[in-house]
């Protein structure tokens, strides 16, 4: 897997001088470039990114800002790139894997991509690791889950000026829209107004999960699930489809099948 590589310098020069430094580097990919502190905290909200090259003095907010200013479980490696060598000390008690002095030789990236491809793996093992560990589990629980839920009753859904009963098992997962849904089922969807939380109440007792802000699944659908960056995992459903379980609700998905 390539390290998302984000480079955040004020300067074009600067910039281009990385760009070049890292063209042959076949593991590493440039994800984007950033101009200055805010957008550099903007970018890595938004996008999965394995390794920071951050300038220390930057407009509106400096270097160190830039890595307040990040979620702890956003923060990705991160490699001063500077022309000051009086900020050495502070850089390395932010955690910063290596402090290059700019004009940056070729030597130099090297070594400090080698420190980063170090701390890339272990964390790759550990999450493999814990993949191989949840996939396991969730195989556990959804035996579980379906022997504590059977599919007894019918959910009475209005849609298009046509009243459906549909037995929960045929919904593979509900979508948020609004103040409507739309539920997927095996091949076709329908479209209703309905909040996500009363659909969320509805569909509790037959072994539905939120599993974040706009999705509700049916567990007996869910095939496969793996862990994916930042705390999030994907699940892949029988159709295909891959949703993502926020960290958000990670918690009380886990809790309910006693997940750690």
């Amino acid at each position: 897997m390539s390290i998302q590589t984000l480079i955040a310098d004020d300067e074009p020069l600067a910039r281009e001088r990385l760009r070049f430094l890292l063209n042959d580097e076949p593991d590493v990919a440039i994800v984007g470039e950033c101009p200055d502190g805010k957008s550099t905290v903007a970018f890595i909200e938004n996008n999965a990114v394995d390794l920071l090259l951050l300038d220390i003095q930057m407009p509106e907010m400096d270097g160190f800002e830039v890595l307040r200013s990040i979620p702890s479980d956003r923060l990705p490696a991160v490699v001063f790139v500077t022309a000051y060598d009086r900020y050495a000390l502070d850089a390395f008690e932010v955690h910063a894997l290596d402090y290059l002095l700019k004009p940056v030789v070729p030597e130099r990236m090297k070594a400090a991509l080698n420190h980063v491809r170090l701390k890339h793996a272990r964390v790759g093992q550990e999450r493999e690791q814990l993949s191989s560990d949840i996939q396991r589990r969730i195989a556990n629980m959804l035996t579980e889950l379906e022997s504590r839920h059977p599919q007894r009753e019918r959910i009475l859904v209005k849609s298009d000026g046509e009243i459906t009963f549909l037995a929960a098992s045929e919904i593979d997962w509900v979508e948020s829209a609004g103040n409507y849904v739309t539920l997927h089922l095996s091949n076709k969807t329908k479209f209703l107004r309905e909040t996500l939380s009363a659909m969320e109440k509805k569909l509790a007792s037959h072994g539905f999960i939120r599993i974040s802000r706009s999705a509700v699944v049916n567990t007996a659908r869910i095939k496969a699930m793996r862990s994916a960056h930042y705390g999030d995992y994907k699940i892949q459903m029988h159709d295909a489809t891959e949703l993502t379980l926020s960290r958000g609700y990670r918690e009380s998905f886990f809790a309910l099948v006693n997940l750690p």
